[in-house]
């Protein structure tokens, strides 16, 4: 469509539009590839009339979250990513045996990758822990 409005003298931005779409739309449902699934590429599939093909669906883990030993404290982290490279944080939560909230923390990292998100959050607990006092974890 740039091209064609190069070297013509008018342009219907309308037609442009409906153009693009059309052969966005030809393209896609030729396709044999599936989408990842998260709700931005449904909403942009579904606003070109692409059929969407879901990713391989995954089957859920089981996790179970335990007691930490009398007089120990559990520490919980994690790291998250909106891709690679994105925007990034991390988080954690410490447990008593008893599983009372001892404390947390949550952390925006601006953009990076997952791993230096997983990273970071060691790294916070440690200084954390180093603060708090904490001998058994």
């Amino acid at each position: 469509m740039r091209n064609f409005a190069r070297f013509q003298v008018k342009i219907d931005l309308s037609k442009a539009i409906s153009t693009i779409k059309d052969f966005s739309c030809l393209v896609g449902n030729s396709s044999k590839r599936s989408m990842k699934n998260d709700m931005f590429d449904f909403y942009v599939l579904k606003l070109f009339d692409i059929n969407t093909r879901s990713g391989k669906v995954l089957q859920p883990l089981p996790v179970r979250w335990e007691f930490p030993s009398p007089s120990w404290v559990k520490i919980n982290i994690d790291g998250a990513a909106r891709g690679s490279p994105s925007l990034v944080a991390c988080g954690g939560i410490f447990r008593g045996s008893m599983e009372e909230f001892i404390g947390g923390f949550s952390t925006f990292l601006d953009i990076q990758n997952a791993l230096v998100a997983e990273f970071y959050g060691v790294i916070h607990v440690i200084e954390e822990v180093k603060k708090m006092g904490f001998s058994s974890l």
